[in-house]
């Protein structure tokens, strides 16, 4: 729950592995908040999802390993001083640092930047971004990219982690309907390839997996201060309502000791 109630609630979702799943509804119904919490990066306070067989929110950083998001204003922005090389050497380190195995950090230096090589090209070509399309090429700046270059682009840096699950957010910014169709293709590809995707959109397409947020009922419930800031479930039924009480004296708890060590700071 936030400050001012529900974010969303009510939510079902029964999505094989490979599906394309859209998530619709107007802006400002907690459809980034549903995407963020169904890729392990905002905690439910209420209601149960299992992505990947792993289960919410008990295992969000377990989720984090497996998903990339992708589009996500506040997240994922990308710096407009930088290049479009520079954005891709710079997330390739990253994931070499952090996401690859201990085995592969041992790996040739000359053999890990293969590698890394090798994978920029094919999160490129995953994602349809053709670098000499572009006006400099690699050295393109992202405030010189159009909108769907810039949204293939930071397709193509999620894609480098390999992830199982795609969140995307947003996909209809600045986007004519053709360029329009061409991303919602361009994610069914991915699905193809097995990894499943979940995309923020106004109106979803046909032979997805559709799950709606409503404005109304999340405006409705931030009239009063008081509720769950998120309800879903994910593979199976909806279940609604607070944590057990044992679970909010023990919070009670926790928060009186913190009072009371500031307490004796302060007296020190």
């Amino acid at each position: 729950m936030g400050p001012r109630g529900w974010v969303f609630r009510g939510i079902g979702i029964d999505a094989e592995p490979g599906s394309l799943i859209a998530i619709e509804g107007p802006s400002g119904s907690g459809r980034t908040c549903l995407l963020l919490t169904l890729t392990g990066r905002m905690k439910p306070t209420g209601g149960t999802a299992t992505v990947g067989g792993l289960g919410l929110p008990r295992h969000m950083a377990a989720v984090r390993r497996i998903g990339a998001v992708a589009n996500v204003a506040g997240v994922t922005d990308l710096e407009p001083a930088l290049t479009v090389g520079e954005h891709l050497r710079e997330r390739a380190l990253l994931q070499h640092r952090f996401g690859d195995s201990l085995r592969e950090l041992l790996r040739p230096r000359a053999q890990r930047a293969l590698d890394a090589r090798l994978r920029v090209d094919a999160a490129l070509d995953a994602a349809g971004l053709d670098l000499d399309s572009l006006s400099k090429g690699s050295r393109t700046p992202i405030r010189d990219l159009e909108r769907p270059a810039e949204l293939r682009l930071s397709i193509a840096l999620a894609l480098l982690g390999e992830p199982r699950l795609l969140g995307v957010d947003d996909i209809d910014t600045k986007l004519s309907d053709a360029e329009r169709t061409e991303i919602w293709e361009l994610l069914r590809s991915l699905t193809r390839a097995g990894t499943t995707v979940m995309a923020v959109c106004r109106s979803a397409p046909l032979n997805c997996v559709t799950v709606a947020t409503r404005e109304s009922d999340a405006k409705g419930e931030r009239k009063n201060d008081r509720g769950e800031s998120s309800d879903q479930e994910h593979d199976a039924h909806d279940r609604t309502g607070h944590e057990d009480d044992g679970t909010d004296q023990h919070d009670q708890h926790d928060r009186k000791e913190d009072d009371d060590a500031l307490t004796e700071a302060g007296r020190a």
